[in-house]
């Protein structure tokens, strides 16, 4: 007759008051925990996310245009929409420049004379190999970094006028609403030492040319004004505080 043997497997974590006593006196491993299975968590649904500004802050503005319909009950929210499309918007724009952006003669009426009127342009005329031209054109480029919501380009004096002589180079033409509102010709209207902070003073003695777009295109001449002298003063502090830096570390 066949010798069967039968193997009984009680339900997992259970235990027999045997095995209790042989695990007491060390014959048995520790009893295992209880198996538990991990609380219940459904998956997030963004449609049922609380809808209230930092919701609203997450979007794209294509998402923001598409949720112009799924607002109209809510009144608060609606209004926050749009004044977070709005601020968007104008980011986009004044994100638009930042650099001194290399024209030719056809790009200039589209580039200059029909660029909006709430936006002026400085036009930069020069030629390559002239170090008077270099100069100047470091200097805008740092102010062109610090200011993005001015326009700056930067164009061959003679694909602009013909037969420009060199001896102006370089030229700085100031614009606005499609007329010229001021001119410099030669790199000293600046002063004798010609540098962004310098640049910028006169570029804003009678308009307020310079636009960083933080305080909007209708800010005044003085408050443009008080605030390149204030960057001014900042620099020269830094560079005074780096000299002194430099000259106690040389002790």
């Amino acid at each position: 007759m066949a010798d069967y043997h039968y193997v009984y497997k009680d339900v997992e974590g259970a235990s027999t008051q045997w095995d209790d006593i042989q695990r007491k006196l060390g014959n048995l491993p520790p009893k295992p925990p209880a198996f538990k299975p991990a609380p219940f968590e459904p998956v997030p649904d963004s449609d049922s996310a609380p809808k209230d500004k930092s919701w609203i802050n997450q979007k794209t503005e294509e998402e923001l245009e598409d949720l112009e319909d799924d607002l109209d009950d809510d009144r608060f929210l609606e209004e926050y929409r749009k004044k977070r499309l709005a601020e968007m918007r104008e980011a986009a724009k004044v994100s638009k420049y930042g650099s001194v952006m290399q024209i030719s003669g056809s790009d200039f009426v589209r580039e200059v004379s029909q660029a909006p009127q709430d936006v002026w342009v400085v036009v930069l005329l020069y030629k390559e190999g002239f170090p008077e031209c270099g100069l100047l054109l470091r200097c805008l480029e740092e102010l062109a970094v610090k200011y993005p919501a001015t326009k700056f380009v930067k164009i061959i004096s003679t694909d602009c006028i013909p037969n420009y002589p060199d001896r102006n180079l370089p030229t700085l033409l100031v614009y606005n609403s499609g007329a010229v509102k001021a001119n410099y010709v030669g790199l000293h209207s600046f002063g004798r030492r010609c540098t962004p902070e310098g640049v910028a003073l006169v570029l804003c003695q009678s308009d307020p040319v310079l636009n960083d777009g933080q305080s909007g295109s209708d800010q005044s001449q003085k408050a443009v004004l008080e605030g390149i002298r204030r960057r001014f003063i900042e620099k020269v502090v830094t560079e005074h505080e780096d000299h002194d830096d430099e000259g106690s570390s040389s002790d």
